[in-house]
């Protein structure tokens, strides 16, 4: 791994060393506010897995972390129920084996006991525990867990599991639906239900077998809530529309029935991730306008209430020129008190929305911050804060004041203690007078005596925004390289108001196209940046404009294209979600112009500059043909270039020592074509 020798060793320097850095994840209060707990992620011996575990954080920032979990398998997604026992997920198998229960396949339900103790498993299920969540003020919850075709009940279930597993038979019959398989995974062959329960330990074990069917939930991402009272279950579906189309929605249910209430729904738009406000009563949705061909698709925060059908709710930001997302609720009496984030500027700010008079108040200056719970009396937010100069570590917030600029950080696994370089902004002004901003990693010793080379980052989505912390695209493992990384945020990017979307709706090669390329001139106007030893990277969306980059300009003299998209045709139709590709591109048999005029394979004579071209075969939302095809139009065209390939991986890089060849690779291919370093193969591929 090139390294610039003014640098000091930092944990960026080596690979085995960055990926030995534990990672953060998750926060759960306990109805107290008395215990923090977060999921950390850490190498496993072997160095091939991440294993993740609990940790106890000290509320007040005084104590150190304390383990709390260990196994093979690994334990996340905490919870309290209200009596103070903490719930987790894991698959590790049962601490007494003299119960002569059969161990689980799947993930399971634990608890750890208020007064300590030993781990317990509280409730399995054959096709094992998705995802749940516990009420706040009732020993209720609800948790997500499929169920196969023509099982009526979990004994039904399990017999046609073992039927399938010893017969051999791998075979999903999908009817009538387009939705296939999601991101990395096949969808089917069992259907995910919401089911409630209630009652201690040894009652949920004995019911799970009995737990109230709640109906199917979303098989995308399902969201799930249960009210602070435990009486009510909330949670999203998808509902089918013409054309092979489908709009999300939410359902309320009763809890110990399980009877549908009402289903929250519109023709123009799409609700979900359901929160409930402390009085049971309503409803916190997010409400997402259907995009169309000429309109970008726009998000707010919705209230409704839970029950009344009546009730279309209303808008609780409709000034709001940003897109709020991850909303929780103080748990305190009165008018609702909302929590949430949104992307703004190169940062993703936390802020307080007043329902009573709807005052917005930004709480943080600067970061990106996820996971917020909120302490009992509702002065207090605990959140994970990040940026992209640093990874996920807890905070606690006062929940008034604003635009907090030091928030207080709890002791914790993880962290980096310092970083290879240094990190600024680049700003500039778009073709139609738009302002634009990037980040700039620059390398230790970088200046205009030593200018250091330099690499164009394009992130995915497309709507999205460099402001946060990432383990698969770290530019600081670049900057110990000694180059410069500049992550741009162009039309089409979240956090600069709804006039971003509409610049670039429709018109990938256009105006994103020409924000990147007018946010790399300003950099390489820098004396700390060679303008002549550059390269461009990207994935996803980020490796579409890698692609049309590729076909448009030969400015560059390596571009690295990860998880991208050549022909715009021909991924229409295979990605795992071609209707909400549709809406943003058109019918090709009908619109087809805009595949014409964006479509990077039809410039593929163009190509000069040498690609390394990185695809997963599990990729589904960028299915691996929009790779072959690349490759093959490169090595038809003799554009020097490679192919790194990875059988067993998705749209993300996610296992250790691929992630660790994932940058080797990179990083040789870049020494070789803009540093002019000799080719060297890395290791084990």
């Amino acid at each position: 791994m090139p390294t610039n020798d003014t640098q000091r060793p930092t944990p960026f320097h080596n690979l085995d060393d960055f990926l030995a850095v534990p990672r953060v994840s998750g926060l759960a209060l306990s109805p107290d506010g008395s215990r923090l707990v977060t999921t950390v992620a850490e190498l496993a011996t072997d160095r091939t897995r991440f294993i993740s575990a609990l940790w106890e954080l000290d509320p007040q920032g005084v104590r150190q972390a304390r383990r709390l979990t260990r196994s093979g398998k690994g334990e996340s997604a905490p919870r309290f129920r209200a009596d103070g026992t903490l719930l987790f997920v894991s698959a590790r198998p049962e601490a007494d084996p003299a119960k002569g229960e059969p161990e689980a396949k799947d993930a399971a339900l634990w608890a750890l006991p208020a007064d300590g103790g030993e781990a317990e498993r509280v409730l399995t299920r054959p096709g094992g525990i998705a995802g749940y969540v516990t009420a706040r003020d009732s020993d209720r919850l609800a948790f997500t867990s499929g169920l196969l075709p023509g099982a009526e009940d979990t004994e039904a279930d399990a017999k046609l599991r073992t039927a399938r597993e010893e017969a051999k038979v791998s075979a999903l019959l999908h009817e009538g639906n387009s939705l296939v398989r999601y991101w990395d995974q096949d969808l089917g062959p069992d259907t995910p239900h919401v089911y409630a329960v209630a009652g201690g330990a040894e009652e949920l074990h004995a019911a799970a077998a009995q737990a109230v069917d709640c109906g199917v939930n979303d098989p995308r991402e399902p969201a799930l809530a249960v009210s602070p009272d435990g009486t009510l279950i909330a949670y999203s579906v998808l509902v089918g529309a013409e054309s092979g189309e489908f709009r999300g929605s939410v359902v309320v249910a009763d809890a110990a029935t399980g009877k549908q209430l009402r289903r929250i729904e519109a023709i123009d738009a799409e609700f979900g991730a359901p929160v409930f406000t402390a009085d049971s009563r309503s409803l916190i949705v997010e409400r997402n306008s259907i995009g169309e061909f000429e309109r970008s698709s726009a998000a707010t925060l919705w209230l409704i209430r839970a029950t009344d059908e009546q009730d279309g709710g209303r808008d609780l930001l409709p000034d709001f020129d940003n897109w709020p997302a991850s909303a929780v609720v103080s748990p305190t009496a009165g008018a609702p008190v909302v929590f949430f984030v949104a992307d703004e500027q190169g940062h993703s700010p936390v802020f307080r929305l007043d329902t009573a008079d709807g005052t917005v108040t930004r709480l943080t200056a600067s970061g990106a911050y996820t996971d917020m719970v909120v302490a009992p009396d509702g002065e207090t937010l605990y959140a994970l804060r990040n940026g992209i100069d640093a990874p996920p570590a807890p905070v606690r917030l006062d929940a008034r004041q604003a635009d907090q600029s030091a928030p207080v950080a709890l002791p914790s696994p993880g962290g980096v203690s310092e970083l290879p370089g240094r990190l600024t902004e680049v700003h500039t002004t778009a073709e139609d007078g738009t302002a634009l901003r990037s980040w700039l990693v620059l390398p230790e010793g970088a200046s205009a005596e030593r200018p250091a080379p330099f690499l164009l980052w394009v992130h995915g989505g497309p709507h999205g925004s460099w402001n946060a912390w990432t383990w698969r695209w770290n530019p600081w493992i670049a900057a110990a390289a000694g180059y410069a990384v500049l992550m741009p945020d162009p039309a089409l990017s979240t956090g600069y108001g709804q006039q971003m979307h509409e610049r670039g709706w429709g018109d990938w090669g256009g105006t994103p196209f020409h924000d990147v390329m007018a946010l790399t001139d300003a950099a390489l106007e820098r004396e700390d940046v060679d303008p002549n030893r550059t390269a461009m990277m990207g994935g996803s969306f980020g490796g579409y404009m890698a692609n049309w980059i590729a076909t448009h300009t030969d400015r560059f003299k390596a571009i690295v294209t990860h998880a991208s998209l050549w022909n715009l045709d021909s991924f229409g139709g295979t990605t795992d979600a071609p209707f909400f590709w549709r809406r943003h591109f058109g019918d090709p048999l009908t619109r087809p112009e805009r595949y014409l005029d964006s479509s990077p394979h039809r410039h593929a004579a163009n190509i000069r500059t040498p690609m390394l071209v990185v695809h997963g075969d599990k990729d589904y939302r960028v299915p691996i043909g929009e790779a072959l095809a690349l490759w093959n139009d490169l090595v038809r065209f003799e554009v020097p270039a490679k192919f790194l390939y990875f059988p067993d991986e998705g749209h993300w890089v996610l296992r250790p020592n691929n992630a660790k060849v994932w940058y080797s690779t990179v990083l040789a291919f870049l020494a070789h074509h803009v540093l002019g370093e000799e080719w060297q193969r890395p290791e084990l591929v």
